[in-house]
């Protein structure tokens, strides 16, 4: 299959949102005449003039790629009996690539964990996922698993979140994690986002099963600072009916602050019943 040049070919009109794994990210791809809803799977074009299969997580919209001018692959029809027993035997083949590859990392005692083995749906490599804590030389592992399977060998290194959106897992909240079960991309979490949500900065408390900052901070981050900035913060010297004081406390969900008061003594006021002293 060879490329089409983008430039020379109509946008396409409308796009459905695909998915390669569970919980993973989506892409668009143009379904032609196709109709499709979500969970068909589907066999779409691949980058590089191959074929894969895909689920649709999102049905037919006319929502644009969110880079402007960027390549949209097809969808090139629904998936049929003969491409799940595929897949399914590609499935079978990365299993038995796993475990050949544990015997040979323990052969060779490498600092490194074997976290997932993928088979392509064309079949024309298998990918191995792992994480280690420094560089290891895989070039001698590489050489001897492609001489056992018989096949292009790719190795791939990934961090703590990526390890545990693979294995998977149940959360504190006692619910499957986030990232093994919907969230599809990972973004910045930081402590400043605790901090301002009034959570304790305990790190066994704040540390998600992968070991990195709970992605569940930043859920209702943007709603925290929203409400934040309708309060005064904390130092500002205010005017209450109460009586005159400085702001020690916000109660950002209740929308009232704790004043001390030139007495020493501390009083909680809401908004109605303050004004922020302006500076002279």
């Amino acid at each position: 299959m060879s490329d089409i040049d983008p430039t020379s070919t109509p946008i396409p009109s409308r796009f459905v949102g695909v998915q390669f794994r569970h919980a993973g990210t989506i892409y668009p791809y143009t379904p032609g005449g196709l109709e499709l809803q979500p969970g068909d799977s589907v066999i779409v074009e691949t980058e590089r003039g191959g074929s894969a299969l895909g689920t649709v997580a999102r049905a037919a919209d006319t929502q644009p790629p969110a880079a402007p001018g960027e390549r949209v692959y097809r969808v090139l029809k629904k998936a049929d009996p003969r491409d799940l027993n595929r897949d399914e035997a590609n499935r079978q083949r990365g299993r038995d690539a796993q475990r050949i590859a544990l015997h040979r990392i323990h052969e060779r005692n490498l600092p490194m964990k074997l976290v997932q083995v993928e088979c392509p749906f064309d079949g024309s490599k298998v990918v191995f996922y792992f994480t280690s804590a420094s560089r290891v030389d895989f070039r001698d592992l590489v050489r001897d698993l492609a001489q056992t399977l018989h096949t292009r060998i790719e190795m791939k290194q990934i961090g703590a979140r990526d390890e545990t959106k693979f294995i998977g897992g149940v959360g504190p909240c006692g619910r499957e994690l986030c990232c093994s079960s919907w969230l599809t991309d990972f973004h910045n979490v930081s402590v400043k986002m605790a901090k301002d949500q009034g959570l304790s900065l305990n790190p066994s408390k704040l540390a998600g099963m992968c070991g990195r900052l709970k992605c569940c901070l930043r859920y209702e981050y943007d709603t925290y600072r929203e409400l934040g900035r309708k309060l005064p913060s904390v130092g500002a010297k205010v005017t209450c009916v109460q009586g005159d004081g400085v702001v020690t406390h916000q109660n950002i969900l209740k929308q009232t602050v704790v004043v001390r008061r030139e007495d020493g003594s501390d009083v909680e006021v809401t908004l109605e019943d303050l004004v922020q002293k302006k500076p002279q």
